[in-house]
């Protein structure tokens, strides 16, 4: 495994002096995370990136590869209204090309969660602003600032007028570009006639949950399977039915195909960004509007609080590969080391709260860096 340099004392001081600002409060998460609970949260992407541990009694576990999911369910565990978390500490990536080397690395961030009155645009700003002036203070000088929405993505195909099942279906691919690209390559094709998913998936179809997890487990005894990889027998029954049903679902037009591949190739400025997403509203655009309308708001805070938005770009297509981010996300950028490793990352994520038990009005943003990538090379 390739452990990174040490950041020099004063630098990592400087860049976490704008984390301290903030008021948050110190914690820390285990090394070792619930691996089931961290691939239904975070998404299949990441398993190619996770350290499999086999726990004592069995049950599966990884090394720690990020921070935000343990950190809001210690906030959950609180039953705090609202909360700010600092934590700074390593974490573990496998490297998903064998030609690469694994690596374990020091992240700094901060977690902000507010109950639903609270003002988003204001917060997202605040959590942006902070991560910038943490960045700047490693030294670099080839800073960029990438926007991007995954709420603004689900409300433009919410004005596509698609169907339940397609829509939930692009909605749930707004951060995977190979699944996006799939369903763009299926514009146009008739949805397949079968009436049912037909063999296994089919048999899984006509059964509750339990019933599927316990004929998939049965299938697994006969066949002498071993199971791996933290997904439970239910899981993976409702998994295949889904996947075949969406395989007679129907289609994107062409005219609705086009209309996403124009909305996905948006890349501007912020506020001609926005205005060029504006122009593409479809039949039932009131969904977009008001996600228009907080975008507005939003870039309000952000020039307020001194990020440098006149430079910024905003990017449709830009998420993350964390399938719970659900509104904003950002990136921090450094023109010397490409777009494939930004330097600090973060957004919004309101739907992650609930997902794990929380209420349903929960409001969460929050930012990581790498204080390792924000050092110019003079301080290294």
């Amino acid at each position: 495994m390739r452990a990174e340099p040490a950041v020099p004392p004063e630098k990592l001081a400087a860049i976490r002096a704008p984390f301290l600002a903030a008021g948050a409060e110190a914690v820390d998460a285990p090394l070792l995370q619930p691996l089931g609970l961290l691939l239904d949260l975070a998404g299949e992407a990441l398993r190619a990136r996770l350290f499999v541990v086999q726990a004592e009694g069995g049950a599966e576990t990884c090394l720690r590869p990020d921070f935000t999911v343990p950190v809001a369910r210690l906030h959950l565990d609180r039953g705090a209204a609202s909360g700010r978390y600092l934590y700074e500490g390593k974490v573990f990536r496998a490297a998903p090309d064998s030609a690469d080397l694994p690596e374990e690395f020091l992240q700094i961030g901060l977690e902000r969660f507010d109950s639903g009155d609270a003002a988003a645009p204001a917060a997202d700003a605040e959590i942006v602003a902070i991560a910038w002036r943490a960045v700047e203070a490693g030294g670099r000088k080839d800073l960029s600032l990438w926007l991007g929405d995954v709420a603004l993505f689900a409300a433009f195909v919410d004005g596509l007028d698609l169907s339940p099942s397609l829509t939930a279906r692009l909605k749930r691919a707004a951060a995977r570009p190979r699944l996006l690209q799939a369903e763009l390559a299926r514009a146009g094709q008739p949805a397949a006639e079968a009436s049912d998913p037909g063999g296994l998936a089919g048999v899984l179809a006509a059964l509750s949950p339990a019933e599927a997890g316990r004929m998939l487990e049965e299938v697994w005894s006969l066949a002498g399977v071993e199971p791996v990889g933290g997904r439970g027998p239910a899981e993976i029954a409702q998994r295949l039915v889904r996947r075949a049903e969406a395989q007679r679902a129907p289609a994107l037009t062409l005219d609705q195909a086009e209309a996403l591949r124009r909305f996905l190739a948006i890349e501007a400025e912020p506020a001609d960004a926005l205005a060029a997403v504006a122009a593409l509203a479809g039949p039932k655009s009131k969904a977009l509007k008001q996600a228009l309308r907080i975008w507005t708001q939003r870039l309000s805070h952000l020039s307020e609080a001194g990020v440098p938005i006149a430079h910024a770009r905003f990017a449709t297509a830009l998420g993350h590969a964390f399938d719970y981010y659900d509104g904003l996300t950002f990136e921090i950028r450094a023109q010397g080391l490409g777009p494939d490793r930004p330097i600090a990352v973060g957004g919004r994520y309101d739907g992650l709260p609930t997902r794990l038990g929380g209420p349903a009005e929960a409001q969460a943003v929050g930012c990581t860096l790498r204080p390792l990538w924000a050092l110019a090379e003079d301080a290294r």
